[in-house]
């Protein structure tokens, strides 16, 4: 397998890169909003009693408020990180989770698992979630290998159809089941059901994350092609079935656990990259607390606009991404007409 030859979308490569006060920066603001979201909900625990909480209080944010910032802050970053790997991978900026069909593969895994295995645990669907992802993720890329023409919008739309087909198929095998209620737990994501117990697996992308960080580099010189890489020493294959396992189990995890968020692992890596330059390694962890910072913003949006009851941070990610998206279309159209 060789990896596609793309017309990048203008970009634009700020001089200096991530400095450390960026990390401490990002970091910083990230730390200040999780303590604020923490005194956002429908009971009466608010900012001001995270100081000295009663019993009562205590009990709520350890059962439903810190597990629920926990996974959000995993969420966030793992599929905000599973982008920025899977843009280096295919050389092309508009490559995604959710624009590859990885997201509508692991949903139809879920399918599957829930088909054949619905009295398993969650670690079990988890698993069968990966091994769909991976092979969603594989049958793309060896699309992208017929395509003559691969300018980032076109195969952008190639994964959207894909992911169509994917999603129609799991809708048609949903309903012969008479399981179409649960699609939109699995494709609609949100934080609203995560309590204390049901969130842990998300610790998985811990783990997978720090895989992605140490193969970084190696990711990025793949993406420039088979001979390039095997020029320079690299098992191209290896270093590619890695990077689509890493991609993979991020995206399938969050999946599972929370249900999918849209564009998130689109619009954040090139937002950040087309601030603070295409070093993969440093922009790396930025890219993770740029992605969680936003599914917290979107989450607190969520609670506050319709409170007590709340709007999923799929809806506001979506509605957000989409205009994100369509904007680095149209930077693209652009730089390609210079």
């Amino acid at each position: 397998m060789t990896a596609p030859t793309t017309t990048h979308p203008a970009r634009t490569t700020r001089p200096g890169g991530v400095r450390p006060v960026h990390l401490w920066l990002g970091a910083g603001v990230l730390a200040v909003g999780s303590y604020l979201s923490l005194g956002v909900g429908a009971s009466s625990v608010g900012v001001v009693d995270l100081l000295n909480p009663s019993p009562e209080a205590w009990h709520i944010l350890t059962t439903s408020r810190i597990p629920r910032l926990i996974a959000i802050l995993l969420a966030g970053a793992s599929l905000s990180v599973a982008g920025l790997i899977m843009q280096r991978i295919t050389a092309n900026r508009f490559v995604s989770p959710s624009t590859s069909g990885t997201v509508e593969a692991a949903v139809l895994g879920i399918l599957i698992a829930t088909m054949f295995f619905g009295g398993t645990s969650l670690i079990v669907k988890m698993g069968i979630a990966i091994v769909t992802a991976i092979a969603g993720t594989l049958i793309f890329l060896q699309m992208l290998q017929r395509i003559q023409h691969r300018e980032g919008i076109v195969v952008a739309l190639v994964g959207l159809m894909y992911g169509g087909v994917l999603a129609a198929i799991t809708t048609f095998v949903a309903y012969q089941r008479d399981l179409i209620q649960y699609l939109d737990i699995w494709t609609t994501g949100s934080f609203s059901s995560v309590l204390e117990g049901r969130y842990e697996p998300l610790y998985i992308v811990l783990v997978v994350g720090i895989i992605g960080y140490v193969f970084a580099d190696k990711f990025t010189v793949i993406g420039m092609g088979e001979s390039f890489a095997t020029n320079l020493g690299l098992n191209y294959q290896r270093i590619l079935y890695i990077g689509l396992i890493v991609v993979s189990v991020m995206a399938a995890v969050v999946v599972v656990v929370v249900g999918a968020i849209p564009f998130l692992g689109l619009i954040v890596p090139n937002v950040v990259t087309l601030l603070l330059g295409d070093n993969i390694k440093k922009v790396l962890p930025l890219t993770a607390l740029a992605g969680a910072g936003f599914v917290l913003a979107c989450d607190v949006a969520g609670r506050v606009i319709i409170h007590p009851y709340e709007l999923p941070v799929a809806t506001i990610a979506g509605a957000i991404g989409g205009v994100v998206f369509i904007w680095l279309i149209l930077r693209s159209a652009k730089g390609a007409s210079v």
